[in-house]
């Protein structure tokens, strides 16, 4: 559907978070926002100063009040051009969104909660901190949340965390680790862990929750795919079977460049979290930087796969693929 920004907000230097009316065919300007739950996102689609169409996902921040829905955007300025393309946006300008979608649901049965976000990745964890301190009020299950960013002005809604869950929001500020090992023993047997954020800090949560002996279907995690290692530069990629080498540019994913070189592939999320883009990885001439949730540690450091839709290289790598020449 179409959607209008009509409102615009800068949480942080490098967050603007944007307010928007949704339009269905056949309503007028007054379109009503659907309803939506904790962890929903929308699907927009944004034209990049390339001339590229890009679909990407933002979760919706807050309550909603029926009426817009609210996203919030880190500007890149190595990324894709997504990001700043919805910079370029003014109020009164139009795109095109999805209804809200969700994959990252909040389960209320649990006997106790622990959030933890990085940067961006606290918006899908607003509204999941505003409802858990309601459920808080009415049961007393504890709820506590670790929020890190960068620098102090890099806490885009500390504010509204604190208003919902008081005391039970820590700030971690900068580049010293935070101790989830502690955080995770403290959560009550059978409790739940719900974490956004960049890849480095996911992979440091779920090895702190292995470690702590917990069940893996108790951690919820939502990955933006964007954050790697390594800085974010076009590789090389040569794959035998199609007698073919490309480039990938800075502003491109190795999904997007094998598509349209006419190599196809499989994918869903685009994320980093299904697997689906996986592919063979036969050699190596410099750097793997795995981006994704979704292969093991084991998996990513044999470097022998490789998951299409989020991470990348340095250097040159050599790739099998699904296509078989008729016999």
């Amino acid at each position: 559907m179409q959607a209008q920004v009509v409102a615009l907000r800068d949480v942080t230097p490098t967050v603007r978070e944007f307010e928007l009316r949704p339009r269905r065919e056949g309503e007028g300007e007054g379109g009503l926002a659907g309803a939506y739950e904790p962890g929903a996102h929308l699907q927009v689609q944004v034209m990049t100063a390339q001339g590229r169409l890009q679909t990407r996902s933002y979760s919706l921040v807050g309550e909603g009040d029926g009426r817009c829905w609210r996203i919030a955007v880190k500007r890149l300025d190595d990324g894709r051009g997504g990001s700043l393309a919805m910079w370029r946006l003014a109020v009164g300008d139009r795109l095109q969104v999805s209804a809200p979608q969700n994959h990252f649901g909040l389960d209320l049965s649990a006997p106790g909660y622990l959030l933890v976000a990085g940067g961006i990745g606290i918006t899908p964890l607003v509204l999941m901190a505003q409802r858990l301190a309601a459920h808080a009020r009415r049961t007393g299950v504890p709820v506590k949340m670790l929020y890190g960013a960068r620098n102090a002005e890099e806490f885009g809604y500390l504010a509204h965390l604190r208003d919902a869950l008081g005391e039970g929001v820590t700030a971690h500020e900068g580049s010293t680790p935070i101790d989830f090992a502690a955080a995770i023993a403290a959560l009550p047997a059978g409790g739940q862990l719900y974490t956004c954020g960049p890849v480095p800090m996911l992979e440091a949560v779920k090895r702190a929750w292995h470690a702590a002996g917990r069940p893996i279907a108790d951690l919820r995690f939502e990955t933006f795919g964007s954050s790697g290692r390594l800085a974010t530069q076009s590789f090389q990629v040569c794959i035998p079977r199609h007698d073919l080498t490309l480039t990938v540019p800075a502003d491109c994913t190795l999904l997007e460049a094998l598509d349209a070189a006419g190599v196809q592939t499989l994918w869903d999320c685009k994320r980093g979290e299904c697997g689906l883009c996986a592919m063979d990885v036969i050699a190596v001439d410099g750097e793997i930087d795995h981006r994704d949730v979704f292969l093991s540690e084991h998996e990513k450091q044999s470097t022998t796969r490789i998951c299409a839709c989020v991470s990348r290289a340095v250097g040159t790598l050599t790739l099998d693929s699904a296509y078989r020449a008729d016999s």
